[in-house]
């Protein structure tokens, strides 16, 4: 035992080996600590792991490749940068990798079926569907699917959608072990979980964490989940598990800067993939809403300036001409609060809406603009590529005069408005002090100061000229395709 005493005299702290002690005297005035709930030992997995063991799977991907035109390196380079982008690491030269069970031959072709990947998978109806990862098959000319059991099947990939990295393969099976699907919703950060795969082809190996944090925005679509459960090239696509036996997440991704697991992995939320694999069952793709905006965070700066109560929603950096948005009155600057009643805290919440909205459904859109609350109706359509906006031709008349923002501006001519699809806004000839700092640069457009909409660069002078030097002065600029709010602080005269 070891006493280590505390600034308090009557405070201290008793360390019994890993265990830890707290006494802490009643004070007058002063509420008592909460008392942390008591833990009576690390929790044994072994019943957990015989349970849901055999459901897991690995997978191994094969590729055709010409042997006699030496393409291996090319292959190599490919997977490397492969690994190099979901796991950080190089993954060992072909070479090096075990040939696939059951090899032939090269065909009359000269294509031979050579090693492409491993990763693993778990099986999530007793007829054969598997869940893996999209990463895992995507590019594969054949997929093997290998059970605890040793028997191996080869699988027909169903689908796979990239955006969620969400893939369904089928192998041909009846009665097979399979796995019982979690509320993600409910999960709870410094819960129990495990996950089983194949880490560098070592099949069936299993690691257990905890629950880092939920909700990570590390993509559009999804908000990963966070664990220190070790993950490692190879763990991809199998699953995350917790006490009751319940998928709760497909381990998709890792944070590293070494090649290996260094404490941090996330996971798919199951009711993510459940709702895209369902997708891909029915029709081999996935269908996601579209509304055609650009959009960015609403910082406290942002939040401040155009009157909002506290950070919140998503700024709309640009409108898609022609775009379901546009057709719905949306503007390059307008705050996204709720999107059919439901609202937006965060930027990353406006896609995932959006796209698992069906497309052709009447939608209502509540924005923030100009210091006032008003709702758009509009139409959302299936999710496809954005259109390219062009630049504006800049062959402007500029009035010369360096204004307390640090800028030159000039007016848009009629042609360069139209092109752009707006109906007022300056061209920036040239910047200096202030708006330098603020990261401004000749060729960026200025569209509103604070809650005006700017028509002219007399107009904007102007204001620039009667703008309190101790306030920050929002600034809704457009920068080639996007718009985006600039904060910067005017110099006295």
């Amino acid at each position: 035992m070891k006493t280590i005493p505390l600034v308090h005299k009557k405070l201290s702290v008793v360390l019994f080996g890993v265990a830890s002690a707290f006494f802490i005297p009643a004070v007058t005035g002063i509420a008592p600590a909460i008392a942390a709930p008591s833990v009576a030992g690390l929790p044994d997995f072994t019943d957990l792991v015989e349970k849901t063991g055999p459901a897991v799977v690995n997978i191994r991907t094969t590729e055709k490749a010409k042997v006699q035109q030496g393409n291996a390196a090319t292959d190599d380079e490919e997977m490397q940068e492969f690994f190099r982008r979901f796991f950080g690491a190089p993954i060992p030269p072909r070479q090096q990798q075990p040939a696939p069970r059951g090899r032939g031959k090269a065909a009359p072709d000269g294509e031979e079926e050579v090693p492409r990947g491993v990763g693993s998978g778990f099986i999530i109806s007793a007829d054969g569907y598997v869940m893996t990862n999209a990463h895992v098959v995507n590019g594969a000319d054949e997929v093997y699917v290998t059970l605890t059991d040793k028997r191996e099947y080869k699988a027909k990939i169903i689908g796979a959608d990239t955006r969620t990295d969400v893939a369904l393969v089928k192998i041909e099976g009846s009665n097979l072990p399979r796995l019982t699907m979690g509320d993600s919703n409910k999960i709870r950060v410094g819960e129990w979980v495990i996950a089983i795969g194949s880490p560098f082809g070592l099949d069936n190996s299993v690691t257990a964490g905890i629950v880092s944090a939920k909700a990570r925005d590390t993509g559009d679509y999804l908000p990963l989940i966070q664990t220190d459960v070790a993950v490692n090239p190879g763990n991809s696509g199998g699953p995350l598990i917790n006490m009751r036996g319940e998928v709760i997440g497909i381990n998709s991704q890792i944070y590293s800067r070494s090649g290996g697991y260094m404490g941090i992995s996330f996971a798919v939320p199951i009711d993510e993939a459940m709702r895209v694999s369902d997708q891909l069952r029915a029709s081999g793709k996935v269908t996601r809403g579209r509304v055609g905006v650009q959009i960015g965070e609403v910082t406290k700066d942002v939040a401040e300036s155009l009157g909002l109560s506290r950070p919140q929603g998503a700024l709309v950096q640009r409108v898609e001409p022609g775009g379901p948005a546009e057709k719905g009155g949306v503007e390059a600057g307008d705050v996204i609060l709720k999107f059919n009643g439901v609202g937006i805290e965060r930027s990353s919440d406006l896609p995932r809406l959006v796209g698992s909205t069906k497309p052709g459904t009447r939608s209502v859109m509540t924005v923030w603009r100009k210091g006032a609350m008003r709702d758009l109706n509009l139409v959302v359509t299936e999710l496809e590529a954005d259109n390219v906006v062009k630049k504006a031709d800049k062959k402007p008349k500029a009035e010369q005069v360096a204004n307390a923002l640090g800028m030159i501006v000039s007016d848009l001519n009629a042609a360069q408005l139209k092109e752009l699809k707006i109906d007022g806004g300056i061209l920036i000839e040239a910047t200096e002090g202030a708006a330098a700092r603020a990261g401004l640069r000749a060729g960026d457009i200025i569209l509103r100061l604070n809650n005006t909409d700017i028509k002219d660069a007399r107009q904007f002078n102007g204001l620039v000229a009667k703008l309190d030097t101790k306030k920050t002065t929002l600034l809704l600029v457009r920068r080639g395709d996007s718009s985006q709010f600039v904060t910067i602080k005017p110099l006295a005269q």
